[in-house]
């Protein structure tokens, strides 16, 4: 380990113990909020170390990249979340290896995931991606078109569909963060009436964690705070 390479399981815990203390100061239920190590542009030994300091869930951003090491590590124990743009070509390698796929946000993706979940797996989660701000370079869909396509998939075969999942703009204060991100739980509420069975908010990064956790999150996605900063 040169210099440069942290001690991840130093960095985990710091990352869990931090969000420990925000689900006390924001009294949420202890554990409530699960810990995605983000593991993007980092070797399969980085996830191979926090694996044995105790982390499970892991997400990737880029198919080839995630179903590669996926398949060196070869771990069941492990649950990966692919939490990239979904592209139509990509979506056979989606459902053939990860447990997850955060960033649905048009039916065709859905049907194909559905589709092409093998029948000897259970069904993949699916959280739909929220474009909080209308931003043209961010993928996802307004609050507005969550009703109609949150009854698309939830009706399909090879997909559970688990909840919401969004990366908001930066936004430098507290009150802010949470002010857009209270508008995502707002919306997984609104989806609850007809969907009880919705239970994620994916939200959060290193930059807006506590607000994360203030206004709900389930699941917050932490990279460079575990790993150290990735290769450009």
């Amino acid at each position: 380990m040169n210099e440069n390479t942290p001690n991840i399981a130093v960095t985990l815990n710091s990352v869990k113990a931090q969000i420990s203390e925000f689900e006390h100061t924001y009294q949420r239920t202890i554990d409530s909020v699960q810990l995605l190590a983000v593991s993007k542009k980092k070797p399969a030994t980085a996830v191979t170390a926090a694996a044995q300091a105790g982390q499970i869930a892991f997400g990737e951003n880029y198919v080839d990249e995630g179903v590669a090491k996926i398949l060196e590590i070869n771990n069941t124990a492990l649950i990966w979340h692919y939490i990239g743009a979904i592209q139509s070509r990509k979506t056979a390698q989606i459902a053939e290896h990860f447990h997850w796929a955060h960033g649905v946000d048009r039916l065709k993706i859905a049907k194909r995931l559905a589709e092409q979940r093998p029948d000897h797996l259970p069904p993949l989660n699916i959280c739909l991606q929220v474009n909080l701000d209308n931003e043209a370079s961010k993928a996802g869909i307004s609050i507005e078109e969550l009703p109609e396509l949150a009854t698309h998939c939830a009706a399909l075969k090879g997909v559970c569909l688990r909840g919401l999942m969004a990366i908001p703009a930066p936004r430098q204060q507290l009150d802010e963060q949470r002010e857009v991100l209270a508008r995502l739980r707002q919306a997984l509420q609104s989806l609850q009436l007809q969907h009880p069975e919705l239970d994620t908010l994916s939200m959060g990064m290193s930059g807006d964690l506590e607000a994360a956790v203030a206004e709900g999150a389930t699941i917050v996605r932490i990279g460079t705070a575990i790993f150290g900063a990735r290769d450009s």
